[in-house]
């Protein structure tokens, strides 16, 4: 994804700022390129919550705090992020970690200093983190003092996590069975070579027909594209038919997996940019929709469920549920 950012005076304007107006030419290059790569773990969460759809506002917060001596004293988290539950609009702060060790960890002095910041905002603050490819969202006030550290594990991390109730995430499981069938109509035997006890054969084909078959075994040809991208957020199993005039290539959901929405979300982007990049999240900050063809994943999911595609869909709700979302 090489294309010229839409910000890009203000990425030339920060990298002098940075560097100096002296500064060697391809020092400023680098920092521009730099600049633009953004910061993944912060922009990713916020592009997470975005297309999740029930994200009012999110934006970073400048950490650049005057007077140098408030460093001492308050640590600006990551982000600020309106979200919307039960009909009215939550603001709070949140703090961007990722680490693949199952425990998070805090230095003591840093996170008194993001209590400091949020009681002088009056806000609650919130951990997300990323592990194993998975985002969490869970209140800071879960953190327990170690022997010297404010730690918390996997494991209880998830079982608070807000990212449901807040976001709007959720996980679902395609219908055992459901498929994507493309059946080639053999037109031409290219070659043909001795295999073991068979034979292999080259074929030129063209596609002749695109069909699904749902969980109940009806086979459908009117999927919308937003049904039809749940397929390609799926790891499908593969299975090969061959008739005298066809070669059917099918690719079937099996067993009782489940995804969480968001994780859907990387698996149909990795479908949308050239083969061998990586997802550049800042470039999808600004984008509307994120995904082409798919505006509204909940909607999807909803249908897919009528149509036997989908088997089923939780929705996560913390253990505890924190302070400042009750409406007492």
């Amino acid at each position: 994804m090489n294309q010229t950012p839409k910000d890009a005076e203000r990425l030339v304007q920060e990298a002098l700022t940075q560097l100096g107006w002296k500064a060697d030419p391809k020092r400023i290059a680098a920092r521009v390129w730099r600049l633009n790569l953004g910061l993944p773990r912060e922009d990713e969460f916020t592009v997470v919550c975005t297309w999740l759809g029930r994200c009012h506002l999110i934006h970073k917060l400048d950490q650049k705090q005057t007077p140098a001596k408030s460093r001492e004293t308050f640590q600006v988290p990551d982000l600020f992020a309106v979200f919307c539950y039960e009909n009215r609009s939550v603001p709070v702060l949140v703090e961007v970690k990722s680490s693949k060790a199952n425990t998070l960890s805090f230095r003591p002095d840093y996170f008194q200093r993001l209590q400091n910041y949020a009681a002088l905002v009056r806000l609650p603050i919130l951990i997300a983190w990323k592990h194993l490819g998975l985002w969490i969202l869970f209140d800071a006030s879960h953190l327990q003092k170690a022997q010297q550290n404010f730690n918390i594990t996997f494991q209880n991390a998830i079982r608070e996590n807000l990212l449901g109730v807040l976001a709007g995430d959720f996980s679902y499981s395609l219908s055992d069975g459901a498929s994507l069938h493309l059946r080639f109509k053999k037109e031409e035997l290219v070659a043909e070579t001795p295999h073991g006890n068979g034979t292999e054969q080259q074929w030129k084909t063209t596609c002749d027909d695109v069909s699904f078959t749902d969980g109940a075994g009806q086979v459908h040809r009117d999927f919308n594209i937003q049904i039809q991208s749940l397929f390609l957020s799926w790891p499908l199993g593969q299975e090969e038919t061959h008739t005298p005039t066809h070669i059917t290539m099918s690719y079937v959901a099996r067993g009782d997996q489940g995804l969480f929405a968001h994780m859907a979300l990387v698996r149909l982007l990795d479908w949308q940019i050239p083969s061998g990049n990586s997802i550049n999240w800042r470039t999808l900050l600004g984008q509307s929709p994120v995904l082409h063809g798919v505006d509204d994943f909940g909607a999807a999911i909803r249908s897919a469920l009528e149509q036997k595609v989908v088997h089923h869909v939780i929705h996560q709700v913390p253990v505890t549920m924190p302070a400042f979302l009750s409406t007492s």
